[in-house]
């Protein structure tokens, strides 16, 4: 049984390799005194200083910071309310099509999406003059647009599993369906809303394809910073910048590994 498990594990070994390695390098040439990210002379944490002091990327990731934000909490809460028509109204005129129109941005091209959203918003504003422009207000919906099928797909699995016999024990005693929904069915499913949250929240600060259609003059997200600069040669800040956003998320999936545990737990 061992020997047949080394080609496994070896294969598994240079799979995990493959992935994270490079990040660890990443993360250690952000303290690189060097200004040649593949020339180790020495420790230092400048880049760190002289990254606080880049005004253009600060702008730029509190932007994407606050569209990843605001996109994460409307997808939630977008994404939940299809997921719920999906499960608990299993027949209803126009299911397939609200199915399809659903899950077509999972599977979607984004620079079709992208595309699309530019010529829409470029028309309703010769129309009725909104959106003013293109710029935070474009991107996130342009973000929440794709975002949503992903909670949806993470709640609706939830919902899907979810043992139903405690909504009904509490309408049997008594109570209103929305009380039933706000005190048995959100705790239940809340280690899903918390996931599909964390992911919307990636798929926004991620983004560069469809946020390059959308945006206009002065709404330039983190992403769209980072791909210019790469493009003349890699800066040791975007390794200082990486490795804060490395830092970052995973603080986030371990506070969301924590909560989904709990969830299990709690039931």
């Amino acid at each position: 049984m061992r020997r047949r498990r080394w080609p496994l594990l070896t294969v598994l070994a240079f799979g995990y390799a493959f992935l994270y390695v490079p990040i660890l390098l990443l993360i250690i040439y952000s303290f690189n005194e060097s200004r040649l990210v593949t020339v180790w002379t020495g420790f230092s944490t400048k880049w760190y200083v002289e990254l606080f002091r880049n005004q253009q990327l600060l702008d730029a990731a509190w932007l994407s910071v606050r569209i990843a934000a605001v996109n994460a909490t409307l997808a939630v809460v977008l994404g939940t309310l299809a997921a719920n028509a999906l499960v608990r109204h299993r027949h209803f005129r126009g299911r397939t099509g609200f199915e399809l129109l659903l899950t077509a941005p999972l599977v979607m091209p984004d620079v079709i999406i992208g595309l699309s959203l530019l010529l829409l918003f470029v028309a309703m504003q010769h129309t009725i003059g909104w959106p003013d422009g293109r710029g935070f207000t474009t991107i996130t919906i342009a973000h929440v647009t794709f975002s949503m099928a992903y909670v949806a797909v993470v709640v609706r699995a939830r919902l899907s599993q979810m043992d139903r016999s405690l909504e009904e024990a509490a309408m049997d005693l008594g109570a209103r369906p929305l009380r039933v929904y706000l005190t048995i069915t959100l705790p239940l499913i809340a280690p899903a809303l918390l996931s599909g949250w964390l992911l919307a929240f990636t798929l926004s600060l991620d983004d560069l394809v469809i946020a390059s259609f959308v945006a206009g003059p002065g709404s330039t997200t983190l992403p769209m910073v980072i791909y210019s600069s790469v493009r003349m040669g890699v800066s040791p800040q975007i390794n200082a910048l990486a490795t804060i956003i490395v830092a970052v998320v995973t603080l986030a999936v371990v506070i969301a590994g924590i909560s989904m545990r709990r969830g299990p737990e709690a039931r």
